[in-house]
């Protein structure tokens, strides 16, 4: 399975980057993965083309057969550069249509970012996306700067084991959704 890792964050050292970092190289056996960011993409600006660079994207996410977004929370939302890449994939471009999607987060907060997650998938609603996205259990990692060695490993070995099973129910969902 070919795995778009989206990044929703724009910030240097990004724990989500970091994420989906560590996702890529624990699932290398299991998926073909590549790894994006919305870093650098143009603010949405209704009624414009589409620039070059979010076609690109656009273009990757067609390419994919799962879509896997890590998201951080700014103010109990997603960031405004996830917010305005999907804007503009959702009013030009539209790779989401039936695209399974999965999300996963992390946090310097306790909460590991669980609202971006909701908002996230609400946001999936919205005309114009016609995503499949999975809503069986949740990977939302808390205290984000405790959990990285300095190989960019997770260090919590059930963390880990959550993180397989989510993969797992990741792997039968995508096997029922695409049928």
């Amino acid at each position: 399975m070919k795995i778009l890792a989206l990044s929703g964050s724009n910030a240097k050292n990004s724990f989500n980057e970091a994420l989906l970092k560590f996702i890529s190289k624990r699932f290398a056996d299991r998926y073909d993965f590549k790894l994006t960011t919305v870093k650098g993409l143009p603010m949405f600006k209704e009624g414009e083309d589409a620039p070059e660079a979010v076609q690109a994207l656009s273009k990757e996410i067609e390419d994919a057969d799962l879509v896997l977004i890590g998201s951080p929370e700014q103010q109990h939302s997603v960031t405004s550069a996830l917010s305005s890449a999907l804007e503009w994939l959702s009013c030009v471009t539209h790779p989401f249509k039936g695209k399974p999607v999965a999300i996963v987060s992390t946090s310097p907060m306790p909460q590991g970012a669980s609202r971006s997650q909701s908002r996230l998938k609400n946001l999936f609603l919205a005309p114009g996306f016609g995503a499949k996205v999975f809503n069986g259990d949740e990977f939302m990692m808390g205290v984000a700067p405790t959990q990285f060695d300095d190989n960019g490993d997770l260090k919590d070995e059930e963390t880990v084991k959550f993180l397989d099973h989510f993969f797992d129910e990741v792997d039968s969902w995508y096997a029922q959704v695409t049928k």
